[in-house]
């Protein structure tokens, strides 16, 4: 990938989003691997658009939030 290139830099964390998304989802997967690959999507976004970290935390903390809510409430099999 050309580290230039905007547009296959976003794809790439896209991808890496929608598969913590899928993560939250299957509920034997363990948290603490969970919060591995957030910190993991954090700090490629910093490398890639460190001026955008906000739009992190506004758009994919609060997605990943959410779907943690409401997949894997305390008492659930992960929790």
């Amino acid at each position: 990938m050309n580290p230039a290139d905007p547009d296959e830099s976003a794809q790439e964390l896209k991808r890496a989003a929608e598969r913590i998304c899928v993560l939250i989802l299957l509920d034997d997967y363990p948290k603490i691997d969970i919060e591995i690959e957030k910190a993991n999507l954090k700090r490629r976004v910093r490398e890639i658009f460190p001026d955008k970290v906000y739009l992190y935390e506004m758009i994919y903390e609060s997605r990943f939030r959410r779907l943690w809510e409401q997949w894997r409430q305390e008492g659930g099999s992960s929790a």
